[in-house]
């Protein structure tokens, strides 16, 4: 991999795949990395607040699946917002609902209100991610699936220190404490950042796209019917993720093992997650979007598969280990896809309509996995669940790729 070393950081300067952007994607990885507590925080105390409220357990998932429609809506908002006026303000908008969300929480009378605050929560963490994804495709061409991936990977980053952060902020100052303390400092820590990436941005605070790359991949279908099945798609795979990411620390909790040992499978998941992501990058610039959209969804139900037939504490480990390396990177190779077959004026907006699909498929998943296991005892029939939704992504993953395999057409490289 070469950087151009003549491309300082400076926007006047500013050329795809030159030290700049390098720069600039750094810069997100952090902004990504912080703005992403809201997605994991939740699951951490899901216990705690069950506990303090007098609730169940599906209700108080529902936290969690507030925060992934407000992390759904946001992403699309945002996605709007980003085309129109620029990243930073579409971030600092994200801040500021992330700051209300995380002190709201904190300060909440009852299970109802909590939930509400995390539907901000999930608004302003996803700023971070869609928005990001996007903005991150136009700053490559040559090395665009790599660097969607690392922009991504700040929600995993994020999933390998905050659960612990959390866990420990609850177990010593509580629930309560640990929110309003993460609401004031991250967004401080926030602002700091989004001033960096405003000034390696300068004046470029719109970005034109008239001399975009065009689509590198025609399936035939129109841009609404290809978003709506990457949706559905999207949902399919979300619903079964969501299973292990929302409960495992719940589910170790109820084998014995504790909430701690489930915060530190979490933290493993996510930190294999991040290698999962950026090798997904190198995978999709060489074989493209789908196909590594493919390897991710088998893979992934090959350690669903493993989580019914093995629950002691070691296999959980390593179980969450593999699960994380095979499952990193489902999300951004919708977004790589995106920008294959799609123009780039819409990237934003559209990567935010299936983020929003897989918010949908998360929040789903996350509450019914809590049913099922308020019906059944166990969580054996909610891996099940999610093996039968993992086969409705892979299904229609197929169906493209046969599709994209006979009517593929690629620009000539520069």
């Amino acid at each position: 991999m070469t950087i151009p070393a003549d491309s300082a950081p400076h926007p006047s300067h500013f050329h795809p795949d030159s030290r700049a952007a390098w720069a600039r994607l750094g810069t997100a990885l952090i902004i990504g990395s912080l703005g992403s507590v809201g997605m994991w925080s939740v699951v951490v105390v899901i216990t705690a607040v069950q506990a303090e409220f007098g609730a169940t357990r599906a209700a108080a998932s529902l936290a969690f699946t507030c925060a992934m429609l407000g992390f759904g809506a946001g992403g699309v908002g945002m996605g709007k917002v980003s085309d129109r006026f620029g990243i930073v303000p579409a971030i600092g908008i994200g801040t500021v609902a992330l700051a209300v969300g995380y002190i709201g929480a904190g300060y909440s009378t009852a299970l109802w209100q909590f939930n509400a605050m995390h539907f901000a929560v999930g608004l302003g963490a996803a700023a971070t991610f869609g928005p990001l994804m996007a903005e991150a495709s136009h700053w490559f061409e040559k090395y665009r699936g790599l660097a969607v991936t690392i922009a991504a990977s700040g929600n995993y980053v994020a999933g390998t220190f905050w659960p612990t952060i959390v866990e420990r902020g609850t177990a010593y100052a509580g629930w309560r404490t640990t929110h309003i303390v993460i609401g004031i400092g991250c967004s401080l820590l926030m602002v700091v950042v989004v001033a960096i990436l405003r000034w390696q941005i300068g004046d470029e605070k719109i970005r034109s796209h008239e001399n975009a790359p065009p689509p590198q991949v025609d399936l035939r279908l129109s841009t609404n019917s290809l978003t709506a099945l990457l949706g559905i798609a999207s949902i399919g795979c979300c619903v079964a993720m969501a299973m292990p990411q929302v409960h495992i620390v719940a589910y170790c909790g109820d084998l014995g093992y504790g909430v701690a040992r489930g915060a530190e499978m979490l933290s493993l998941m996510l930190a294999f997650g991040i290698i999962s992501r950026i090798g997904s990058g190198f995978l999709a610039d060489r074989i493209g979007g789908l196909r590594t959209l493919l390897v991710g969804s088998l893979a992934q139900g090959v350690a669903l598969l493993f989580y019914v037939f093995f629950d002691s504490l070691t296999s959980l480990y390593i179980i969450s280990a593999m699960f994380g390396l095979f499952q990193g990177g489902i999300v951004p190779s919708y977004a790589i896809i995106v920008r294959e077959s799609m123009p780039a004026r819409e990237a934003g907006t559209r990567v935010g309509i299936v983020i929003f699909a897989s918010v949908i498929g998360m929040s789903f998943g996350g509450w019914v996995s809590g049913l099922i296991f308020d019906s059944t005892g166990s969580y054996a029939a909610a891996f099940i669940n999610g093996l039968a939704w993992n086969a409705v992504n892979l299904t229609i993953v197929i169906s493209l790729l046969l599709r994209a395999r006979r009517r593929m057409v690629l620009t000539p490289q520069t």
